[in-house]
Formats: C-alpha cells, sequence, structure tokens
C-alpha cells in the first residue's frame, strides 16, 4: 500500500544533502516514484522546505553556513507540518560534526534521526568509536535506539547489520538487505531520503513508514545482489536503482523480514 502510494503520489523531497551523494540521491529518488529538489541558498531553502512533503537534512560535507541555512529550512518545515529527516553523517568523528548535529537536534523538531550505531550513540554520550562517517558501539542497538527515540522526541532508525526502529516504546528489528550496500558510496544517504518519501505519504504513523521504508531498501538490496553477484559492485549500484524502481508490493511484502520487540 505505502510503496503504491508513493509512486501515485510522487512526494516533493527537499533533500539539504552532501556533495558526494547528490546524483545518486536524486536518481533513487526518482527511480522510487518521488520527486528531489536539492536547494541550499538561505534565499529559498525556507519557502522550498514549507511545500515539500519532507526534508532531509544531512551533514555529509558540512560547513556552518550550511548548517544555518539547514536550520532556516527545517523550522520553515515545522512549522508548515512538513516532516524533518536528520542524517548526521559522522557525528562522533569530530566535535564538529557533533556539535553541529546537536544544534540541529536543539533547534529543529526532527521527526526521523537516522544514523549507524555510532553516529546515534554519540548524540546521546554513549561511548561509540567513529572512523570517517562509519560507527560502531559494543552493546544494544535496541536500547540504542529507544534512548535516541526518547531522548530528542522522534522515530530513531539504527542501521547496521539488523536495522532497528523505535518510536520509544515500540521496536522493530528490520533482516533484509545486503553486504555489498555498504560497498556503494551513498547508500546510506539515499535511505534518508527515501525514507522521506514514504513519511511524506504517511505522516500520520512515521514510525510505521520508516518501518517499511527500510525494510524495501534491504529487499531492494537483495535483489539486485542476486542479478550482479557475479558481475560486481559497478554492476550492483545499478542494479539497485533499477530494483528501487521494478519492485511491487506484493513483492515487498513477501520479501521483508520485520521482527516486532
Amino acid at each position: 500500500m505505502l510503496l503504491t502510494k508513493v509512486r501515485n503520489e510522487n512526494p516533493l523531497i527537499h533533500c539539504m544533502t552532501n556533495v558526494v551523494v547528490t546524483n545518486f540521491t536524486a536518481n533513487g529518488l526518482l527511480a522510487l516514484g518521488a520527486s528531489p529538489v536539492m536547494a541550499y541558498a538561505n534565499e529559498e531553502v525556507a519557502e522550498l522546505a514549507s511545500v515539500a512533503g519532507a526534508l532531509l537534512l544531512n551533514i555529509g560535507t558540512l560547513s556552518k553556513e550550511q548548517i544555518d541555512n539547514m536550520i532556516i529550512a527545517g523550522q520553515a518545515a515545522n512549522r508548515a507540518g512538513v516532516p524533518v529527516i536528520l542524517d548526521p553523517v559522522g557525528a562522533g568523528a569530530t566535535p564538529f560534526r557533533t556539535n553541529m548535529s546537536k544544534r540541529i537536534l536543539n533547534q529543529v523538531e526532527v521527526s526521523i534521526l537516522r544514523g549507524n550505531a555510532g553516529e546515534i550513540a554519540s548524540l546521546i554520550g554513549v561511548e561509540a568509536s567513529v572512523k570517517g562517517v562509519d560507527g560502531a558501539i559494543s552493546g544494544d542497538n535496541v536500547a540504542l535506539a529507544k534512548q535516541a527515540a526518547m531522548e530528542f522526541n522522534c522515530v530513531s532508525v539504527v542501521t547496521g547489520e539488523v536495522d532497528i526502529i523505535s518510536d520509544g516504546t515500540i521496536v522493530h528489528a528490520i533482516h533484509n538487505g545486503h553486504p555489498w550496500l555498504t560497498k556503494v558510496v551513498g547508500t546510506g544517504c539515499l535511505l534518508g531520503a527515501v525514507i522521506g518519501a514514504f513519511v511524506a505519504v504517511w505522516k500520520h504513523n512515521l514510525a510505521e513508514a520508516a518501518v517499511y521504508a527500510v525494510s524495501y531498501y534491504g529487499v531492494a538490496g537483495e535483489a539486485a545482489f542476486a542479478r550482479t553477484q557475479e558481475e560486481g559492485i559497478g554492476s550492483f549500484q545499478q542494479a539497485f536503482l533499477n530494483e528501487l524502481h521494478l519492485l511491487t508490493e506484493e513483492t515487498v511484502e513477501r520479501k521483508r523480514r520485520i521482527k516486532a520487540l
């Protein structure tokens, strides 16, 4: 139902993302059936954020000016009732990244917080190891997801070998996906945008929308690997975009592996 709804409604997703993944993110949203717009200028971000279906804030290649504009956009989205997704890329790797992520969380009502365990842990004061944009913790990702959701009053999406999604009370574990998704630059960043597309059409239950988005994404990764395992990750990247476009509602429902905890 949700995949069909996205494709029928073609929601506009305002992406303030990083320079490494802009093209891949735009193509991924188009493959899904959403409509991307990439806008960063102070003069227009508030206007675009207020009319979008969802706003993605991704700090992958950040600057202070960019963060200032993200906050302007985020606050405009808040006033318009537009869901905001924050991807705190590399939070914990440097104090600047961590502090800028916290600044956004303090000044914008974030609907969805998506990151790996190390990034999320760094934002709630849990000891973590972050190298570049990759992070890990020694501990319980379920507890981490619940704590982050409660602390920031949002839905938290902690991605990893098993993806954990929580609204602070309800927790779901998603067992779809494939390790090759970690071998292609931008798949994590695109996931934030894809979550935005689903929450844009299902605003009354953000956790449910996030669970569907992450499971759909994982099923696409599995299908792409099945098609290209003999060819390599270059072909996998192309096949992954194809699967985002080709997957049907029926296939996602049949192949997604979700467990309520």
